[in-house]
């Protein structure tokens, strides 16, 4: 199966762009919905993160509290790692099984950290960064999210830069202010050329 990583910033418009694609007939396997499920009540990871944290970090529905997982790893860096040491392998095993089970002439796998992860681009033919500035990046985020503009640096800084996703891609879609039809027609073009690609 020809497969595409799709990844770029927070707030640069990565969902947009895959469900303009996946309009298109393109399956999408978004690691982050997948990592959404396995720390939902009764998610596969929950035992695990129980056992590893403690109960306080379960929340009365049996899911992930995020609030206070968030604030945890933000202040403890090995904290964050111990949480991808039980998450990364769980998320890798749907994700591969996803991709097993797609129709279509080939996937775009949605991975928000494809770039600082270093292992994921020898697991895709291809890397398409969904770019915008930085400022833009910021004020969508706060616009979203509610977040203030620290919060938002914080996980920018947690986050490759733009240049070293530029450096890794094979295509770019430039996603700066522009009318959604222009981002349609950006899509449509590269979805042609996966097909060609794809095709052989």
């Amino acid at each position: 199966m020809f497969v595409v990583g799709l990844t770029g910033g927070i707030g640069s418009g990565k969902s947009t762009v895959a469900n303009l694609f996946a309009i298109r007939g393109v399956t999408l396997v978004d690691t982050d919905v997948i990592a959404h499920r396995i720390t939902a009540p009764q998610g596969i990871a929950m035992p695990h993160i129980a056992a590893e944290f403690g109960e306080e970090f379960v929340a009365a529905d049996g899911s992930l509290d995020r609030a206070r997982m968030r604030s945890l790893v933000f202040s403890d860096e090995t904290a964050l790692k111990r949480l991808e040491a039980i998450t990364h392998p769980l998320i890798r095993a749907e994700t591969e099984r996803e991709q097993r089970e797609a129709q279509g002439p080939y996937v775009i796998v949605v991975v928000p950290l494809l770039v600082e992860s270093g292992t994921w681009k020898d697991r895709v033919n291809r890397v398409l960064i969904v770019d915008c500035t930085v400022e833009t990046q910021i004020a969508r985020v706060i616009n979203r999210n509610g977040f203030s503009r620290d919060e938002v640096l914080a996980i920018i800084a947690r986050q490759a830069t733009r240049e070293a996703r530029l450096a890794a891609a094979t295509e770019v879609i430039f996603n700066e202010n522009m009318p959604f039809e222009e981002l349609e027609a950006q899509v449509a073009a590269m979805h042609e050329l996966y097909l060609s690609l794809a095709q052989g």
